[in-house]
Parts: C-alpha cells; structure tokens; sequence
C-alpha cells in the first residue's frame, strides 16, 4: 500500500533519514522501532508532507505523493497521529473530532458514532474541553480525531509515550480493533516489546537507516534486538 524508496531528509547541514526503503502492506500492521533520534518522527512527518525530502520517492497504491501538501496526503488516505497528542485544549472533545473530518463534505455521524464505540469516555465527555482530560483520554481524542477522516493509513508517533502502564495496554488493544477494522497502521513506539508484539512486520532504524527487518515475532525473538531494545541481557 504505501512505498518508500530511497528517503533522504535533511535539516539544515544534518542528515536525518539516510536513504531507507520500507514498504507498509495492505491491512497490516507495521512498526518501526529505534534509539530516539534515529530519524522514525522525521520519516513519519515526512511521508505526511510536513517534511519535504531532499531525495528519494513516497507512493500510496502506485501513486506518487512526495510532493503533495499535507492536507492533499491527508484527502488520500494517510493521517498522522503525532507525538504528544496535540489535541486543541479549549475545544471540546467533540469540536476537536469535528477538526478531524474538516476535508470532508459528506455526513460524519457514521464514523462519529464509530469512534465513540471505540471510545465511550469520549462520548461521556463530548462537551468537556480537551485541555481538562487525563493524558489517556487525549490520546484516545488524537487517535479518535486521527479516524475522523477516514484514513486508509494511520500513523501514530509514540502512542504510549507518558501513559501508565494499565493505559497503555488499553491504547494497545484499541489500535488491534482499529487494524481489525480495515485500517493500515504504521506505529513508532518506545515500548518496543508491546509494538514487536502487535507487529506483523517491523523495522529496526538506527542513526537514519533501516538496519533490520522481518516479522514482529522474529524480532522480538532475536538475541540482539532483546539486548538493545527490550532490556533483556545476554546469558
């Protein structure tokens, strides 16, 4: 479904992506794990437009999108879910899920309706501002806000990042049913264990290249990512 090809970004004299080449099938989901600044937010931000790449080609079901503005990449299917949720605080959680669907002209009320089954506490708090919930449940609105448009994929920095623990295993399993339910993910992650265990392909990328790749479980199962990423010593 989508294709990367030989990515290079640059920020200013540095370069941050160093000429990767992955690929995110249909259906599936896809992580892509790392130290922090090893280039995953800069590829996810520059495959939704926010970054404009220096060389190298994106396709979405054959079609080249690397030189679309973001809102263009958003109408096509791809929605980016960003790092530290960015919700809009004064807004109410429904004028921040409303903000989600602002490209489209047809009724909303379907997929409203679809993310308050996937999220009930939104519903609850339809008309409190986003700014007065809990850090769980403004990632539950990015994510919600994120689907309101659609997206045939959605790409989430860091879900986890900052939740408690019985939290995150409920964002986990959220964006399971949301996989179910037809949507392509492509997840970057500190919690390397809980993405490699929801994978069905990952990438390892280190200092702006993708150095390993294979399924979730063959990862999760390799001596070397288990010493890196996981926490686990060599015996």
């Amino acid at each position: 479904m989508l294709k990367i090809d030989e990515l290079r970004v640059s920020y200013g004299g540095i370069e941050a992506v160093k000429g990767i080449t992955m690929e995110v099938p249909e259906g599936k989901i896809v992580t892509l794990i790392g130290a922090n600044g090893a280039g995953k937010s800069t590829t996810l931000r520059t495959i939704a437009g926010l970054v404009k790449p220096a060389h190298g080609r994106i396709h979405l079901q054959a079609e080249d999108i690397t030189a679309l503005n973001p809102d263009r990449i958003v109408s096509k299917g791809i929605t980016l879910v960003p790092e530290g949720r960015r919700v809009f605080p004064d807004l109410t959680v429904l004028e921040n899920l409303k903000v989600g669907a602002y490209l489209r002209n047809d009724s909303i009320e379907d997929d409203l309706k679809w993310v308050y089954e996937l999220f009930p506490r939104l519903k609850e708090r339809s008309w409190q501002p986003a700014g007065t919930l809990s850090g769980g449940e403004q990632q539950m609105l990015a994510v919600g806000r994120a689907l309101m448009s659609r997206p045939k994929i959605m790409m989430m920095d860091e879900p986890s990042l900052g939740l408690a623990p019985i939290v995150v295993q409920g964002i986990f399993d959220i964006i399971r049913e949301i996989n179910r339910q037809g949507v392509t993910i492509l997840l970057i992650e500190q919690n390397a264990n809980m993405a490699l265990k929801i994978a069905d392909l990952a990438y390892v990328m280190e200092t702006g290249k993708i150095t390993r790749s294979g399924t979730g479980q063959e990862l999760l199962n390799d001596e070397s990512i288990k010493e890196a990423y996981l926490g686990k010593k060599r015996k």
